[in-house]
């Protein structure tokens, strides 16, 4: 039996392909695409990534999904391999606004979309705010409804300029504590590397601090009164232990969305489910595909 894959290596996604989708704002943006390796698909899927993590949270149920579906993953400008350009705004309006553009450009007709935290937001907007339709939602562990933010991330969006100019010794450790305890510590250190490694040289330390500081709940106010105008199926997704969004939250999503959605709860885990029980995600998922054909 082969020795298992070191998390970070479970996480690795091809090279990058750049792709501009910033009508406005020139924003460029690293995508990745799996296929199946006998080039017959099942389907379209979509995944869409939160803060402050990269398309590479996915990685481990994107590969797993790539046996039979073309799998579409990006990095939202400011995030992972995307530009880290100061002038660009990282908003959640903007952001939802290049994953309409970014699903012209790779000729995507109604695919599932699955999304993580602000990649719900994201995601929901692009549906109910651009018009995109896509064939199936699954929503895990997403920041939409209020209240959400922990009292980490409200103080660094008050602060921003203070923590932007902290030693890089002193953020590094900082961004490495945030994102392990995502998990309630229960990632592998090296996982936890490969999350916290775009955010550490001195690109990175700004632009940290300033996508929390341009997240905001009025982006999300508009997309929680429309939630339910949503016009696919969906499946919800969560953590029992999500220590960020708690889970009641769940249920409080399902009853907004029509077609009493099924919530799929992910017992003993965090908020960072697709790294912390990928297996289990991938499961979930693939069966939601499964049963939307």
């Amino acid at each position: 039996m082969p020795a298992p894959q070191p998390a970070a290596a479970r996480s690795a996604l091809p090279a990058p392909v750049f792709v501009d989708v910033g009508e406005a704002d020139g924003a460029r943006v690293a995508t990745y695409v799996l296929e199946p390796t006998d080039g017959t698909s099942a389907g379209d899927v979509v995944l869409c990534h939160g803060t402050p993590w990269s398309a590479r949270v996915w990685a481990p149920v994107a590969r797993a999904l790539s046996r039979d579906h073309r799998v579409f993953l990006w990095d939202m400008p400011g995030y992972g391999a995307s530009p880290k350009d100061l002038a660009c705004p990282v908003d959640l309006v903007a952001q939802r606004q290049r994953l309409a553009a970014l699903l012209r450009h790779w000729s995507l007709d109604r695919p599932h979309v699955v999304a993580h935290d602000i990649g719900g937001a994201v995601a929901l907007g692009a549906h109910l705010l651009q018009d995109v339709e896509v064939a199936s939602l699954f929503l895990l562990d997403i920041v939409t409804l209020d209240p959400w933010g922990s009292p980490f991330f409200r103080l660094v969006a008050e602060n921003e300029p203070v923590f932007a100019a902290v030693p890089g010794p002193l953020h590094a450790a900082l961004v490495r504590e945030y994102i392990a305890g995502a998990a309630n510590h229960h990632l592998p250190d090296d996982a936890v590397e490969a999350l916290a490694q775009p955010w550490l040289d001195e690109a990175g330390q700004a632009a940290f601090y300033r996508q929390i500081a341009q997240l905001s709940p009025t982006h999300t106010a508009p997309i929680a009164d429309l939630l339910d105008q949503v016009r696919c199926p969906v499946r919800i997704g969560w953590g029992v232990a999500d220590p960020w969004i708690p889970f009641e939250q769940a249920a409080r999503l399902a009853t907004a969305l029509p077609g009493d959605p099924e919530v799929v709860a992910f017992a003993g885990r965090g908020h960072l489910t697709p790294l912390e029980d990928a297996d289990a995600v991938g499961q979930a998922v693939r069966q939601w595909l499964d049963a939307g054909r």
